[in-house]
């Protein structure tokens, strides 16, 4: 498939009138919706800003790429736009954006379509290309462009692939590259190393994780004859492969912005040497600018938490769905038992998927067994969610140490490390810990914890489920939101008491109800398109979705985060006045019928949406009109 066949000229936007981000996404969507390429506007809109949420796809030089695939598609679409003032962006360089490519692809996309927008990644790497688009006054003008480029690409690749292999001589450097949705950024990383790669007489191959799969992967011969390795990547990708090998572990941004570092570095071998399962390189100071101690223990976290959360909210609603039939049918109801096994079933695995993730997260697949085990032990002493925190973290750090104790065995035993030696003495070791160290001190931590809890004064819950709801709001998404929603998932799964569940679902859903009733209630103090796009926020507000505030908050922190804080703290603290109990952990109003008092939940959320809503209301300047449009004041 070519370019011309899903760069349609009906939805270009020549002359893009939005000023902000936020308008900028809803301009280009509402030409998608008139043009019948879309189905449904906030669909297609929350996986875009969810796609935003993991990072700015503002590109750089004066490109931004947003991109969705999602069932809202009808047809694989890329719609070009270009601003004429420019618009910022939150680009990487921290420059406007003028061309705007949104990449619209159905969720269920072939091959064909995937190649055609990798082919748009490495076109927009050329310079020259991208000046000539900046230059065009028509739609045809740059389908024109876009075919001739097309056709350039087309002949250099065929001269690449007839060209003799390269010399021996010649440094050789392998790459991976990988974003969070594999259509954009992946493949141009990729052409960005390529080029570069050939400038400076380097020959190199890409392998890359992109939505259509593993493609160009790496073999053996290719890693065992490379100097060393890339990895641009903002997902995991497979890394035991690369045991013994210098590895640079970088952001897939890098990838395309900072090439001639990172090959530079390759043939240099300046980077850390890499044991299966060593992920130190990320924390190493050759990035220390990038990861912090506190964001590798942040992402370790959220590897473990994103890979439970599954059983958490399958087996939480069930479990609460029994308890609803249990008091209409009583205890010895064949619904009630079946629907409670099932969730108590998906219960058992939670500590031990959390614990086995993290260690995974760390030091790959020679930690998840002895982590999911350290988990299971941490179950068994009852020292719950903390417990299995610290047999996850311990289980990675664990295989860490014992790569490196084990790296100068004879090569004669290296076939045997990773299915004997590996597995035994981790296993060994972890339970050794776990047995004798993490399960008492743990146990006994979280036995004083649940008591404390037990026996709060209503007074002292109210403080506490405001300060978790209050924390929902302060990051939206981010480590603070993520610290509340896991410390109460802790006690949900010790305990099964759902009190706290409640108070960080209404503090996580008052953000986006707010800003949205706000815009409702005081239209003087929104713009048309701040106004049009806080209609979504009321669906992922009543969805438990919070990250539905973000791009209001980046646009005005203070007024959004500060109202938002308020108004969630308050409604945490009201479901602990109340002792408001949800036995399940997402799912918004959705899930409110589970609630042992459904009306207290509902009415302690519209408090949180109403306050937050009238002080961010209050607080915002009107906009007034002038000749340039409607301005915030």
């Amino acid at each position: 498939m070519k370019m011309k066949d899903i760069l349609i000229k009906d939805v270009m936007i020549m002359d893009l009138k939005a000023q902000t981000k936020e308008a900028a996404i809803d301009e280009m969507i509402a030409s998608l919706k008139e043009n019948n390429r879309i189905s449904d506007v906030e669909t297609f809109k929350e996986g875009i800003l969810n796609r935003e949420s993991l990072s700015s796809t503002g590109l750089g030089d004066g490109i931004a790429m947003p991109h969705a695939k999602n069932k809202a598609v009808k047809e694989a679409t890329v719609l070009f736009a270009r601003s004429n003032s420019g618009i910022d962006y939150n680009s990487l360089d921290g420059q406007p954006a003028f061309l705007f490519f949104m990449i619209a692809a159905p969720e269920g996309a072939n091959d064909v379509h995937l190649d055609a927008l990798a082919n748009l990644s490495r076109l927009l790497i050329r310079p020259d290309f991208v000046a000539s688009l900046k230059n065009a006054s028509t739609a045809d003008e740059v389908q024109e462009l876009f075919t001739a480029a097309e056709e350039v690409e087309e002949e250099s690749n065929t001269v690449e692939e007839t060209t003799t292999p390269a010399a021996e001589e010649r440094p050789y450097v392998v790459a991976v590259t990988a974003c969070p949705t594999g259509i954009a950024h992946t493949f141009m990383a990729e052409d960005a190393l390529k080029k570069k790669a050939a400038e400076m007489g380097v020959d190199i191959k890409v392998e890359t994780n992109g939505s259509g799969g593993i493609k160009n992967r790496l073999t053996a011969q290719d890693i065992e004859r490379s100097v060393g390795v890339i990895v641009a990547a903002d997902k995991q990708v497979e890394m035991a492969r690369f045991d013994g090998k210098p590895v640079l572990q970088r952001p897939v941004s890098d990838g395309i912005r900072k090439t001639e570092e990172l090959i530079t570095k390759a043939i240099n071998q300046q980077a850390p040497i890499y044991s299966a399962g060593d992920r130190k390189a990320e924390a190493s100071n050759d990035n220390e600018e990038k990861g912090s101690v506190w964001n590798k223990v942040y992402k370790d976290l959220m590897n473990g938490i994103s890979h439970m959360l599954p059983f958490v909210v399958g087996g939480g609603i069930l479990m609460g769905l029994s308890f609803l039939f249990e008091s209409w049918l009583g205890k010895e109801s064949e619904i009630f038992l079946f629907l409670n096994s099932i969730g108590s079933q998906a219960f058992n695995f939670l500590i031990p998927i959390l614990a086995g993730y993290i260690a995974l997260s760390i030091a790959d697949r020679p930690a998840l067994m002895p982590g999911m085990v350290g988990g299971a032990m941490a179950v068994a002493s009852n020292a719950g969610f903390l417990g299995g925190l610290a047999a996850g973290f311990l289980a990675g750090y664990l295989m860490i140490g014992l790569q490196k104790g084990l790296r100068n065995l004879p090569k004669s035993l290296e076939g045997i490390k990773s299915i004997l030696l590996f597995p035994v003495l981790g296993l060994l070791l972890i339970g050794l810990i776990m047995y004798f160290v993490v399960g008492p001190i743990f146990g006994t931590i979280n036995e004083a914890m649940i008591t404390f809890l037990e026996n709060l004064g209503t007074g002292n819950a109210v403080i506490l489920g405001a300060l978790l709801g209050g924390m929902m709001s302060i990051d939206m998404g981010g480590p603070f939101n993520k610290a509340a929603y896991a410390f109460s998932i802790g006690i949900f799964t010790d305990t099964g008491d759902g009190s706290l569940m409640a108070a960080v679902m209404a503090g996580g859903m008052v953000p986006p109800l707010a800003i949205a009733l706000a815009s409702t209630l005081f239209k003087n103090k929104f713009n048309a398109d701040e106004r049009k796009s806080a209609l979504s926020n009321y669906v992922m507000g009543i969805s438990f979705i919070t990250e539905g505030a973000i791009p209001f908050a980046a646009a005005d922190p203070l007024r959004v985060i500060g109202s938002s804080v308020v108004g969630s703290a308050i409604a945490g603290g009201l479901t602990q006045l109340w002792n408001v109990t949800v036995p399940a952990p997402h799912g918004g109003v959705f899930v409110a019928g589970l609630s042992n008092h459904v009306g207290l939940f509902l009415l302690a959320i519209l408090i949180g949406m109403v306050v937050g809503a009238v002080i961010l209301g209050l607080w915002r300047k009107p906009v007034e009109s002038n000749d340039s449009g409607l301005e915030l004041k």
